[in-house]
Parts: structure tokens; sequence; C-alpha cells
């Protein structure tokens, strides 16, 4: 799809210059009964350096589901979301929250939390979290939750998933979830309903988009009701 860039786990809309991540889950890692051994924090702030350091952009946008718990903040979190604003601070670019279904605690952290935030005009480009219906007519949505994964060969990788029209002549891009402790749906079977967005109804005609972190290349799928013929 033309404007987009893709990265490990995210996207980059460069004539915006803005990068977009979703569904960090922090907290996540502490919630669970199965040990992070990378340390979640070192782990969510490492991948972060290297993004910003490869796309440069001016704004990083958090899409969304930045904590994990929904009714309180650790103060444990409370730091690595600290954190994830010093590593956005010295790399020279603003930091954007997005609120998910997840933060509605998110406001005790940051005072500058939004519904959605518009990249770009003509076209418009908006980032929500994609959990409820978008506040703000776009021309593309850029969203989370979802969590989509891919299973090729018996290796499941995260994926992005891109569908031209899907949402009242909008296209609309779900990102994966940027931490590696939230489980991803498994979307080779899966329908539009199975990823909880209303933005994403009907899945065939959705292109997945595996990036290759080996090759450091995007690899690009048909559309999915044509891919699953061969999974």
């Amino acid at each position: 799809m033309d404007g987009l860039q893709f990265h490990p786990r995210s996207v980059f809309l460069p004539r915006a210059e803005t990068l977009v991540v979703a569904d960090l889950h922090v907290g996540r890692a502490a919630a669970s009964d199965v040990a992070f051994p990378l340390g979640e924090r070192r782990d969510l702030l490492a991948r972060l350096r290297d993004l910003v350091a490869e796309a440069d952009p001016a704004t990083m946008v958090f899409a969304g589901d930045v904590l994990h718990r929904f009714d309180a903040v650790t103060e444990q979190a409370r730091e690595t979301v600290g954190a994830l604003v010093d590593v956005c601070d010295e790399a020279g670019c603003a930091a954007v929250f997005v609120r998910g279904n997840h933060d509605t605690a998110l406001g005790a952290v940051r005072d500058d939390v939004r519904d959605a935030y518009v990249v770009a005009e003509e076209p418009q480009v908006v980032v929500c979290h994609g959990h409820e219906e978008p506040p703000v007519d776009a021309d593309r949505y850029v969203i989370g939750h979802g969590h989509p994964a891919i299973t090729i060969e018996g290796q499941r990788r995260p994926c992005v998933l891109v569908a031209a029209d899907a949402y009242r002549g909008a296209d609309v891009v779900m990102l994966p979830a940027f931490s590696r402790v939230a489980a991803g749906v498994e979307i080779n079977d899966a329908r539009g309903g199975d990823l909880q967005s209303p933005l994403f109804d009907h899945l065939d005609d959705a292109r997945p988009v595996v990036y290759d972190e080996a090759a450091e290349e995007p690899l690009t799928f048909p559309p999915l009701g044509e891919l699953r013929r061969h999974l």
C-alpha cells in the first residue's frame, strides 16, 4: 500500500515522518505465569531505540494498550512508560499516546492521552486503537488491538494486515502487538470477528505483511482468501 514503510512490528508513514506501534501491554510480563527471560522493559526499550534509529521519525505514536492492567498503574509500569518517552526525547521525536481499551488508567501517567491522532490530511490518515468505532473520519486508519499473527511452515510470526476499502471506504492497516509477551491471534483460519475490531469484519481481502528480521525486509503475501489455500 502506498505511503507505508514496514519495520519490525510497526509501520512508518514517511510523508508525515510518523512511526506507529501498538499494544505494548506494559506490565503483561508481571501478570504472566510464564517468565520472560529478556525482561519486559529492557526488551521494549531496546527494540524501540532500534526502530527510531532506523526510521528517524519526527513523531512516535503509541496506538493504544500501552498498559496491560485495567485497574491501576504500578510504579514499575509508570517507570517503563517514562522510559519509553525518554527514548523518544533522546531521538528528537515527539511521543503521542492514543487510548486503547486497556488504558483506563493511562491518564494517571500521561495527561495528553487522546482517542485518535490525525497523522496527515489529504488524504486523511488517522491512528486509533481499533477496539471501537473511530471518532474521526479518515481515508486510512492505522490501528492495533487485534494482535494479528500468521503461521507459515510451522512458525508463528507477527504480521501487519493491510486492507483497502475495509471500513466505510477507508483503508485499514492493523499492526501486530509490539509486546512479545502478548499472545497473537492466528489469522490462518480466522474470520473478521476474531480480531474484535469493528474496522475489520472481513479478512479475505486483507494482505498479511511479515517483516523478515533476518533479511531485514518486509514480505507481502497475497490476500488471505487466496493465501489460505497454500497454508
